[in-house]
């Protein structure tokens, strides 16, 4: 029997990215909403979903006034998740968040006033982590200190590349008032990634999905588990909405980076389900193969200091 193998093998990684929970210690986000129920109706997608990411990443924003309790209250609530679901939690720095009090409850290390840029391996898939927060404002910044860091890390290659988490997407806004907090010097960080292994970039920030490019680089950005951004209104007008929460799916096959956003809540369902076996079943009786690719997992951080 010939058979025809499709373009691509299966993934050899799945990730999951999510973005700006904003967490708070108690009470209710600016009087309004609880940002657990929006974290735990996306995390509960996920795990029924059934999809067992290697890592869930959260680009940023993770508490919305950077305090060791909502820090606590975020990772109490994630690592469940994680833990029955086998995979790693990887977070980055955001606008909100607070350096010293992040790296204390988070990442388990001692406090420091240096920005929190990260390496971390998910088998040979390496994830490097670029806190591009600035203290005391919303606009993101990369220091030269941290291009350095940067590009002494990508001067070695990863076998199946490397995945950079910025929590300010290095991407034009979609919204007029967002440009008083974009990322400044882009640039100097284009010209560190130029030609670099990078084969994907995840962001958040905006509170709505963005895909763009950089550098000639993919770039992803997740929307918001606690709020999004009303992107139907006229040009220069901006609201948020308590609800069309999200999460964006990322699978790489060998180097080709994929992602897709995943909308979270219940709808009518339409037509039959079609099961695993059932897949497998007409793939077979059309004579299509999908090669299978290895799978890694696993990642073993690697502090900046």
């Amino acid at each position: 029997m010939h058979l025809t193998r499709s373009e691509y093998s299966n993934p050899n990684h799945v990730l999951v990215h999510v973005s700006d929970p904003h967490y708070v210690e108690e009470g209710l986000l600016y009087g309004e909403l609880d940002p657990q129920t929006g974290l735990v109706e996306v995390l509960d997608a996920i795990e029924a979903s059934g999809l067992k990411p290697e890592a869930i990443i959260f680009s940023g924003d993770l508490a919305d006034k950077g305090s060791l309790e909502a820090y606590r209250r975020l990772r109490t609530t994630c690592q469940a998740y994680a833990e029955r679901m086998g995979a790693q939690l990887i977070w980055a720095m955001g606008n909100h968040d607070e350096r010293m009090n992040f790296q204390k409850m988070l990442l388990d290390e001692e406090p420091r006033t240096l920005p929190v840029d990260r390496s971390y391996y998910l088998g040979n898939l390496r994830v490097l982590v670029l806190d591009s927060s600035t203290p005391g404002y919303h606009h993101g910044e990369i220091s030269e200190e941290q291009l350095h860091w940067l590009a002494g890390q990508l001067e070695t290659q990863a076998d199946d590349g490397t995945l950079l988490v910025i929590h300010h997407p290095p991407v034009p806004p979609v919204q007029e008032l967002a440009v008083l907090s974009e990322l400044r010097n882009q640039e100097s960080l284009a010209r560190v990634l130029e030609g670099s292994d990078v084969i994907g970039i995840l962001s958040g920030h905006t509170h709505h999905s963005v895909f763009s490019t950089f550098a000639s680089i993919p770039v992803s950005v997740a929307a918001s588990t606690s709020y999004t951004q009303d992107l139907a209104l006229p040009a220069g007008a901006m609201q948020g909405l308590d609800g069309a929460r999200s999460f964006n799916l990322i699978r790489i096959h060998n180097r080709t980076f994929v992602s897709a956003v995943v909308p979270v809540g219940e709808y009518p369902r339409m037509n039959s389900y079609i099961t695993a076996e059932e897949t497998r079943q007409r793939l077979q009786a059309a004579k299509i193969d999908i090669p299978s690719a290895t799978e890694n997992a696993g990642g073993t951080p690697c502090g900046r200091h």
